[in-house]
Order: structure tokens, then sequence, then C-alpha cells
């Protein structure tokens, strides 16, 4: 049996995941969910049905309150260990960061970086924006990944993208004939609404919270509560999932 491939990015083993493709076999897809990384083989990026990307975000899901690390300025291929060019692709959605290896093995992409890449993003709105300015302190940047302070900063200081979050509505509309009928019906009438992603994003930071002091319990006392919301760094990748998941779920 082979090793496992290194992310390019902690160099630690990524996990590998079957998906159905889209020319009636299976790909392997290599994934580390420490980085909130995609390895794709050459072209597999191409080949996912939606009925696959259905499955990859239940995976997202599921990790959802994991620890995330930030990624290496240094990027190695997998396959060959070159070193990973950086670059950007642009479509409709937006901008989006990728790591491609010289060689053409393949590319490394951030999970936010797929999800512009599919079209499963879009730009926030500015009463989105002010919404989540009152009650979350910073944001993750759905392009690069960097933690933006949302109260100052009007795009991304790094990469200059503009906020964004996924769109629950395009995700089932892209899916549309895989997803089930009942997820489909559900999703009737249910925009991605500024007080859905802020309760989302403060719901997902308390569970990572409660996660931290359940970890944390028998070596330090705290008596301090709930932090203030506007202490939070949201991260819209994560809140937009959880919503998407809810509707798409059978």
């Amino acid at each position: 049996m082979s090793p496992l491939p290194s992310c390019p990015s902690c160099r630690q083993p990524m996990q590998t995941h079957r998906f159905a493709s889209n020319l009636g076999d299976t790909l392997e897809l290599d994934i580390c969910f420490a980085c909130q990384g995609l390895w794709f083989d050459r072209h597999e990026n191409l080949k996912l049905t939606p009925a696959s990307v259905v499955q990859l975000f239940g995976l997202l899901h599921e990790h959802r309150t994991d620890q995330h690390q930030p990624l290496a300025e240094r990027m190695a291929c997998p396959r060959c260990t070159g070193a990973l060019v950086k670059g950007f692709d642009v479509v409709r959605s937006g901008r989006y960061m990728i790591y491609r290896c010289a060689r053409q093995h393949g590319r490394f992409s951030s999970f936010s970086s797929f999800m512009v890449e599919k079209g499963f993003v879009r730009h926030m709105t500015r009463p989105e924006i002010d919404d989540l300015a009152q009650r979350v302190g910073a944001i993750y940047c759905t392009s690069c990944g960097a933690p933006v302070d949302i109260r100052k900063d009007h795009a991304c200081p790094y990469c200059r993208a503009a906020f964004s979050l996924i769109d629950p509505q395009a995700v089932v509309r892209a899916m549309e004939g895989y997803a089930a009928a009942s997820a489909r019906a559900k999703a009737q009438g249910m925009p991605a609404s500024p007080v859905d992603i802020g309760d989302a994003l403060v719901a997902l930071e308390r569970d990572r919270t409660r996660a931290e002091r359940e970890r944390q319990k028998r070596a330090f006392t705290s008596s301090t509560g709930d932090a203030d919301d506007s202490s939070f760094t949201g991260d819209l990748l994560a809140a937009g999932v959880a919503l998407v998941w809810a509707l798409v779920k059978d």
C-alpha cells in the first residue's frame, strides 16, 4: 500500500477520500483539514459531479470546528516535492489564489478558493458588511484566509479581494438534479441573509470556544463568561458551509 501524500503546506499526511467523477468512474482527492486545503491531480478539479460536491460539503461540515493553521510560505508538490508556484485565477464570482506544480502534476487549492472557482460564493453587500461589523470583530478572507478587521477594512488588505461568502442558493442551483428533492424544496425562498450569516458565525465561534474550554478545563480555571460577539473572528467559509449543508443534506 502506497503511503499517503504529504500536504503541500504542513507536510503531514493528507486524508484520501473517494468521489464520483463526471466521467463515470471515481477519483481520489487528498485533503488536509488542518490547512483547509485540497490537492487536485491534473484536471481533477474539473471532474467532480455536483453529487460529489454535496459529499465534499458534508466533509467540510464535519470538520468545521477543527483547529486550523495558516498556509506555509513555501508549498511543495506532493508528487515531485518541487516548489508550487502561487498565482491567481479569475472566474465570474471573483479572483482566487491557487498553487500549481511547475511540472503539471496538479494544483493545491484552499477550501475557500475551490468555492470561488465553482461559483459558490458572491460578494457581500454593504448592508451585510455593516451588519457583521456590529457583531463580529474580524472575518477570515474567503480568498486568501487572512484575518481582516471588517470594522476598518473594506477589502482584504493582503490580497485585495472583496469580502465574499458562500451563497447557498447558488450552490443548490449548481447541484440541481443531484441533490434530494426535499433539499431543493427547502432551498426555495431561503436567501443567505445578513442575519443568517451573522447568527451562523456567532454559533460557530461559540462551538469552537466550548470545545477549547473542554480541552483546557483540566489545566486551567476560567471565571469569565462568553466573550462579546464583537470580539469574534468569523469564518465565513465555515458559516457558509453550515448553511449550505442544512439545505442539501437528506
